[in-house]
């Protein structure tokens, strides 16, 4: 199973950096290898905010569409993504935000594991890569924001 942490610090203020992550339909916007993306349930609570959504993500012709069920909790300022469905065995990634004093520390780590196991066996052989890439993008268009 990959498993990883990306650490950056990116010059914005944390709760513009948490909506911009929570804003998952935005996504196949800037977000290499995310194709589309569709949320089908949002709630807003008092402590946390649930969404259910999709992300359809690959490079034809490996192109597949995974459920996430992603949690934002207002307190400790983290969000928690797991897989409810699609081509993934396992899927666990978790946001952390904490504000510096002219920027935002943001710790994301991802551990994942997918059902096809060639599938599995070449995206472990590019998966730090392709988080670098997805992180880059991240920081890119935040810093635009």
């Amino acid at each position: 199973m990959p498993k990883a942490s990306v650490t950056r610090q990116i010059a914005r203020e944390k709760q513009k950096l948490i909506d911009f992550v929570l804003d998952i339909e935005k996504y196949p916007e800037f977000i290499p290898f995310c194709i589309d993306s569709k949320v089908y349930e949002r709630n807003d609570k008092k402590d946390e905010i649930e969404i259910i959504a999709d992300l359809t993500i690959g490079k034809k012709p490996f192109v597949d569409t995974y459920k996430s069920d992603v949690t934002y909790n207002k307190k400790n300022d983290t969000i928690h993504v797991t897989n409810i469905g699609g081509p993934l065995k396992h899927l666990e990634n978790n946001w952390k935000f904490v504000q510096k004093d002219d920027f935002t520390e943001v710790h994301f780590d991802v551990d994942f594991e997918i059902k096809n196991k060639f599938l599995d066996i070449i995206m472990t052989k590019s998966f730090e890569f392709g988080l670098n890439k997805i992180a880059d993008a991240f920081q890119d268009r935040a810093e635009k924001i």
